[in-house]
């Protein structure tokens, strides 16, 4: 199995190598050391970081992306949802719908304020 390196992940996966070193501290992915000192990783986390940036565009926290981990290594758009998954997912909705209504509160009241809308 071919190993890569750091850049070589996040070039693969367009995670800066940062995020890549946290999603290690978080126990998300693993990395081995070479001789020379770098980390180097199992060419299948390639799909594991994807997976991992996909639930974090969705809304999704690190902290919920470990429910997934079972699945991070397959494809987790296509996997069929589980009880905890859905009940994350459900969440992470409240959660925003919550964000959104008083964002939208805050318009409302700036508008009402502003010069010429009264």
């Amino acid at each position: 199995m071919e190993r890569v390196q750091v850049g070589e992940l996040a070039k693969a996966t367009g995670a800066p190598a940062r995020a890549l070193r946290h999603y290690e501290q978080t126990g998300l992915i693993s990395s081995e050391r070479a001789p020379n000192g770098y980390r180097v990783y199992d060419e299948r986390a390639v799909v594991r970081v994807r997976n991992i940036r996909y639930l974090l565009v969705a809304g999704l926290t690190l902290d919920d992306v470990r429910i997934f981990l079972p699945c991070l290594d397959g494809d987790v758009t296509t996997a069929p949802p589980s009880g905890k998954g859905i009940r994350v997912a459900a969440e992470r909705l409240a959660v925003l719908t919550e964000r959104i209504a008083a964002q939208t509160a805050v318009r409302d009241r700036l508008q009402a304020a502003a010069p010429g809308n009264r």
